[in-house]
């Protein structure tokens, strides 16, 4: 259904919404639709420019309905007429002979007051009012009175309160708008009044998260027609006035994650036709792609054979265009796939693929104003004391190192993680689990997930936990030939590089889990293909990239580049020396 305010604007929002059915190869049927009209039934009702009332044809089955004679045939009737309640006054109370009737031990036929409410229920229907739309509740006298933020959170509660019964049955978290901004952080402030203490226990009901949308891009509430305008498809104007905070103006449906996978290949495609597009119109660009284009040679420039995308040397090159820069970091930096990283790795997640003049500093600026950040991401430790490395392993999944994360909310009837670690290359496998295995449990956790994708590893880093130091698990190691090296008492450095994955992992969560902090054994997977596919301190390479000599793709941007096996080989062999001299201390 798409509501206009003119005929005018209503031929242009019908034409969007059939140009993005095409687009999508969607296709409406010609006889169910109805273009241009005052008033058009939908669900049962009448929907017009002077309100909402009853559906004539359902009306007139009401009225052609024969006295009920058992006890199925008055359910059938009272549900029935029950969704058009809110058209009749007093509603319950003309029922209330035909709901005694109900009752277990009640006897048909009706008696003659159930007969009268019967054919005068059926009357109501006929003279049923046209509804109005509804007004927004006024503040009562005592409300008048609340703080602003008390009055804006209010609203919040009201309509949550309306509608209920929706938001309760969603399977996904919503989104609140709100031109508030201290409303973002009502549902985790730790000092609250009793009124708000109130509010919060009713609000943790709901699946939802809070948005701050600047009062300046509010438009009227309406869904319909404003869906697309949430926030501006282009950003220049409000980087001008704010430009080190960046994080307003990209989609909060784009940044979250609809489970699983928040960059879409078709978002990046129309990155890719954006960049294209832009840098024709700019002027030292387009004489660089006018010259590739007739055969000539540019120093340091090319075009990539598959995407006609302009290279610089090895990196796709972005045009001047804030937005697109913008839509780049959203996927290297917002995305779960990325995980939100920090300034240096961000930069190199993103030179990887592209290149810009002043990238690094944009970046910078724009990883250092991401409230998530910020918030999950709290410097809480003293500072940082010699480091004092165990023995450098001569190759991926020699050496291991193992931990448990306990004590979750149960996601999937699951409320711990097992981390491994790879020493060597860095690399981790994360594992949901239940704090009640066993040894013989962690044993087929181990077999599943290590030994049959690596082999057996050589020595196993651990703590003293009960399931590390249990018979059947030393047994197992003894005649497997693994050695296990564990930590010392109260001294939880020795596996300090499990330890820190573990804080990687907790801030990847507490970035992406919903609010009810139920579903991060979702997240696991992608959690752990952010933190495999983002460089590492020690190495200077990401994990990833270490045991496998080459990086992931995990959008549809990047360059084919055909490389012999031999070379290949040579090459992987080259990048694990050098994973081995960058692991030694300098």
């Amino acid at each position: 259904m798409v509501f206009s305010k003119s005929e005018e604007e209503h031929v242009t929002h019908v034409s969007t919404v059939l140009s993005r059915l095409r687009a999508n190869n969607l296709f409406a049927k010609a006889s169910k639709c109805l273009f241009h009209v005052s008033s058009v039934e939908y669900l049962g009702y009448v929907v017009s420019s002077e309100g909402l009332k009853m559906d004539q044809a359902k009306v007139q089955q009401i009225l052609n309905w024969p006295p009920p004679r058992n006890l199925k045939a008055l359910q059938s009737f009272l549900g029935f007429a029950n969704f058009y309640r809110c058209f009749i006054k007093n509603y319950s109370k003309k029922i209330s002979s035909l709901t005694s009737f109900l009752k277990k031990d009640s006897h048909f036929p009706l008696n003659e007051e159930a007969l009268r409410q019967f054919h005068q229920l059926k009357e109501a229907f006929t003279i049923a009012p046209i509804l109005l739309y509804p007004p927004f509740r006024k503040l009562l006298p005592a409300e008048l009175n609340y703080e602003i933020h008390d009055k804006e959170l209010l609203g919040i509660v009201w309509a949550l309160k309306h509608w209920r019964a929706f938001l309760l049955s969603l399977s996904s978290s919503f989104e609140v708008l709100t031109n508030h901004s201290s409303l973002q952080y009502c549902m985790s402030s730790k000092i609250l009044t009793r009124r708000q203490a109130g509010w919060a226990e009713f609000l943790s009901e709901f699946h939802f998260s809070i948005t701050y949308r600047p009062g300046r891009l509010a438009t009227l509430p309406d869904a319909l027609s404003h869906r697309d305008n949430v926030y501006p498809e282009r950003g220049e104007d409000f980087i001008s006035k704010n430009p080190m905070n960046y994080q307003k103006i990209i989609k909060q449906d784009e940044i979250q994650a609809s489970k699983f996978f928040a960059v879409k290949v078709e978002a990046f495609s129309n990155l890719i036709e954006s960049i294209q597009k832009s840098l024709w119109q700019d002027s030292q660009y387009r004489s660089i792609l006018q010259d590739l284009g007739k055969g000539k040679s540019v120093q340091d420039y090319s075009l990539d054979s598959s995407s006609q995308l302009l290279l610089f040397k090895d990196w796709v090159v972005v045009p001047n265009d804030p937005t697109i820069q913008l839509s780049i970091l959203q996927k290297r930096h917002d995305s779960p796939l990325a995980g939100h990283p920090g300034q240096e790795k961000t930069l190199k997640l993103v030179k990887r693929d592209f290149h810009w003049p002043g990238m690094t500093q944009f970046i910078k600026d724009y990883v250092s104003s991401c409230q998530q950040c910020s918030r999950n991401k709290n410097i809480h430790h003293k500072k940082f004391g010699l480091l004092k490395p165990l023995p450098i392993p001569n190759g991926p999944w020699i050496c291991l190192s193992m931990d448990f994360i306990t004590q979750l909310p149960l996601s999937n009837s699951f409320d711990s993680i097992l981390v491994i670690v790879d020493r060597f290359s860095k690399m981790a496998v994360f594992i949901p689990t239940m704090s009640s295995i066993t040894s013989l449990d962690l044993a087929h956790l181990f077999i599943k997930n290590i030994f049959s994708k690596h082999g057996l590893p050589s020595s196993i880093v651990s703590d003293r936990g009960s399931l590390f130091v249990s018979s059947f698990w030393t047994n197992l190691c003894q005649q497997l030939k693994i050695s296990r090296d564990l930590s010392t008492a109260y001294h939880p450095e020795t596996d300090g590089q499990t330890e820190r994955v573990n804080q990687i992992l907790e801030q990847y969560l507490w970035m992406y889990v919903s609010y009810h902090q139920d579903d991060w054994n979702t997240w696991l997977p992608l959690a752990e293909f952010a933190y495999n596919n983002s460089d590492h301190s020690s190495t200077k390479q990401s994990p990833f990239f270490t045991v496998y000599g080459r990086d992931p793709h995990f959008d549809s941007v990047h360059i084919t580049q055909d490389t012999p096996a031999g070379k290949l080989s040579k090459k992987s062999n080259q990048y694990s020396k050098m994973s081995r001299e960058n692991l030694k201390l300098p």
